[in-house]
């Protein structure tokens, strides 16, 4: 339901049926894989059985990402005036939201293959976009490791072998850090606060306000929940059903 969230958010934002929409949500035990993934290429399936973790397909691309409740997860849909939506705008121009927000809590954050965020040499934070250029709006979202359990991940994900040899390291855990490890102070009230002050600045809005859904986006995501995001044909075998 949450993936139906944001695909629901990203649709009514493009065709002008709400503003600028800064979602921020947590999830329990979960993997989310990209649009282009193979589930059993990048989960060990057995294992997310054993654990009860739900494996889900998003529409958009990037790869495997491990969810429980110590991952903070966020996702922007806009639709700029004056600014046309490419791929720059999104991993270049929105991105700086993230690091912006990393450099609020103290850190000094860099971005590494585009669209990974890294605090000295480990990854805590992966991002993933879509674009309709027609419409000239533009989606970005991410997962923020802040408490994860990295043994779980590290024994959920299938990491080819040649990616963590690249890097020099043994194991997707040692890839990877939390936030929480590095700076045990924060709270996560800390870094959703930072978050929503960094991406109102990055599009230089005047300021913000919470927001419940409008009825056609609830019936949207309840749409595509039904039809889509709960469906093996989705999720493991990328087949979208018609709606």
């Amino acid at each position: 339901m949450n993936l139906a969230w944001e695909e629901a958010f990203f649709q009514s934002r493009c065709s002008d049926k709400t503003g600028d929409v800064l979602r921020i949500w947590r999830n329990r035990n979960a993997v989310v894989i990209g649009v282009f993934q193979k589930a059993s290429e990048e989960v060990n399936l057995e294992y997310a059985q054993q654990i009860k973790a739900g494996v889900v397909r998003r529409f958009t691309g990037g790869g495997a990402v491990y969810h429980d409740l110590g991952n903070i997860n966020f996702a922007l849909s806009v639709k700029p005036v004056g600014r046309k939506v490419n791929v720059d705008y999104l991993y270049v121009d929105l991105l700086k939201g993230v690091v912006k927000a990393l450099e609020k809590l103290g850190f000094n954050p860099s971005v590494q293959n585009v669209n990974d965020i890294i605090i000295g040499d480990r990854k805590v934070v992966g991002v993933a976009a879509s674009l309709r250029r027609e419409q000239n709006c533009g989606f970005i979202h991410g997962a923020m490791l802040y408490n994860v359990n990295l043994d779980v991940l590290a024994g959920i994900l299938k990491i080819p072998l040649k990616k963590l040899a690249d890097k020099g390291v043994s194991s997707v855990k040692y890839r990877v850090t939390n936030i929480s490890a590095l700076k045990p102070e924060l709270r996560v009230e800390d870094i959703v606060k930072a978050l929503i002050e960094s991406f109102t600045e990055t599009l230089d809005k005047k300021g913000w306000y919470p927001d419940l859904p409008k009825q056609h986006e609830i019936e949207m995501a309840e749409r595509l929940y039904s039809s889509k995001y709960s469906t093996p044909e989705w999720n493991m075998e990328r087949k979208r059903p018609e709606w």
